[in-house]
């Protein structure tokens, strides 16, 4: 209007602003005698008129023959329609360097209780504070500032822990700017622990009507107050982030015994609610767990499939941090958008894949991706295909790294990738695994022989072609070439005999 269409200049505009005549707080004047739950008020439109009359707007010239007067307003008035113009102000600033923050605790001071009439103030607090999230990160005094001045607005008509947990409302009362505040591991107990209650059923937040509140029902309530908080506290996303999975991975004793997998599940839905600089802790959390020395050095006298079985290591006391990890990353790609789980592919190419180097490492990422193959095919059927691309490179890579080993878990990899094929990838990408297939061990060849078509005859000649003597594992070719009439156990096709197979190419050259 200023710059573009020329409607108002903005020397008029500053000299209207400073020319204005000092009436009064028209907005603090607005908040204290009315309430935003005005159904329970007998006399809110009396109250209505009584503002409209000391402070009267006009919106058309006046008076005259040829412009009768105007309807009365019977609801709206310039406070109200004022609070999303105040919603864009505020996110502005919050653009701007941080030298004029300044102004924008004054615009608070003067104008933040109008978010007591706001219709929906936490979903614009949990907006603003996830969208800006890496220009907040460093401002703890200015996340502290917004979380305090819109949900304090509404003090005197929510309950008192409407929103926060008293941890959080004592840390908003001081008013030391220096103030640095960490949070325990018992503070996230906490928090996660009212929020499967509320899950559960058990009504933690008293004394709200939810015919007229911002959310349907106290879980969806719940996740947002939870979120907002977490997203207000005064440490870094990664400190945030390994706190929450720290709360059953250290916490385990404390939470009870048939609640674990409630407690995961509220975790993952935590965790899939806020910014990626927090749920993608997640993958640093996994990296941990295969670089361990556990991975790389099997140690257990239980398999991994074992080991990595949540029922079997609970019953049985075993070491938990597998499948603990394991868990909540599936519980949090299981709460993700599809915009969310489509990332995994790039985490597995940047932290995961430069670190297999055992089959146990590769079980493990397996065990990660496996659940959500049939989602993403459904969603993101290119993700499939480059997740599919990796497992094959990954097994090549764990076929080189243990070359003079055997491998014992080939069997349960090998039905994977045949369970993969005929699922969901078919035949659209057998150009592409062909190679990697001639390259691995001849065991491995015979097992894989029927994704690519490979004859028997062809298993282990691009070995003995490039290495120029016998294959790796120190057996000839002729101990891999079964007899015909042998049956050959192959991941998924277990039963067919290679008589079977000559028998039937012949016929399908007829």
């Amino acid at each position: 209007m200023i710059w573009k269409y020329n409607i108002l200049t903005i020397d008029r505009l500053v000299l209207c602003l400073s020319l204005r005549t000092l009436e009064g707080n028209e907005a603090q004047e607005f908040v204290n005698n009315n309430s935003p739950e005005h159904w329970k008020q007998n006399n809110w439109h009396e109250r209505h008129l009584a503002f409209h009359q000391k402070f009267p707007e006009k919106f058309a010239p006046d008076e005259s023959v040829s412009h009768p007067s105007t309807l009365p307003v019977y609801f709206g008035n310039v406070c109200l329609r004022f609070l999303p113009v105040l919603d864009i102000t505020i996110h502005r600033y919050l653009e701007v360097p941080a030298t004029m923050s300044k102004t924008l605790d004054v615009l608070l001071d003067h104008l933040g209780s109008l978010y007591k009439f706001h219709d929906r103030p936490i979903t614009y607090l949990y907006n603003t504070l996830h969208y800006y999230e890496k220009r907040l990160r460093e401002r703890p005094h200015l996340k502290r500032r917004l979380v305090g001045t819109v949900i304090g607005s509404l003090k005197d008509v929510r309950p008192e822990n409407w929103a926060l947990t008293k941890q959080y409302h004592e840390y908003m009362l001081k008013k030391d700017e220096t103030v640095n505040w960490i949070p325990e591991l018992n503070y996230y107990i906490t928090l996660v622990r009212r929020m499967q209650d509320t899950i559960d059923g058990n009504n933690v937040f008293q004394g709200t009507d939810w015919r007229f509140n911002e959310f349907p029902n106290p879980p969806a309530h719940a996740l947002y107050v939870s979120c907002v908080e977490l997203l207000g506290l005064p440490v870094g996303p990664q400190t945030v982030a390994n706190s929450l999975i720290d709360v059953v991975v250290k916490g385990y004793p404390v939470i009870p015994e048939f609640r674990v997998h409630n407690w995961i599940n509220t975790i993952g839905l935590l965790m899939a609610a806020l910014p990626e600089s927090y749920w993608s802790v997640i993958y640093d959390r996994l990296k941990d767990i295969i670089s361990s020395v556990q991975m790389t050095d099997w140690t257990h006298r239980q398999s991994p499939f074992e080991m990595f079985n949540f029922k079997i290591v609970k019953e049985a006391m075993l070491e938990k941090n597998y499948v603990v990890i394991l868990a909540i990353a599936q519980s949090i790609l299981h709460h993700s958008g599809i915009g969310q789980i489509s990332t995994i592919t790039d985490f597995i190419k940047e932290k995961f894949k430069p670190i297999i180097k055992t089959e146990y490492q590769l079980i493990y990422l397996c065990h990660v991706v496996g659940p959500f193959l049939n989602r993403l095919s459904t969603e993101r059927p290119r993700a499939v295909s480059d997740i599919t691309l990796i497992l094959y490179e990954l097994l090549e890579q764990v076929d080189k790294a243990q070359s003079s080993a055997p491998l014992k878990y080939m069997d349960p990899i090998c039905d994977l990738l045949y369970h993969i094929k005929y699922m969901f990838v078919g035949d659209m990408m057998k150009s592409d695994l062909e190679a990697i297939i001639r390259r691995l061990r001849p065991a491995l060849q015979m097992r894989l022989r029927f994704i690519t078509r490979l004859n028997v005859d062809e298993i282990g000649v691009e070995q003995q072609a490039t290495e120029g003597s016998i294959p790796a594992s120190g057996q000839s070719q002729a101990e891999f070439k079964p007899q015909v009439g042998q049956t050959v156990g192959a991941g998924g096709v277990g039963g067919t005999t290679v008589q079977q197979t000559q028998q039937s190419q012949p016929q399908a050259v007829q």
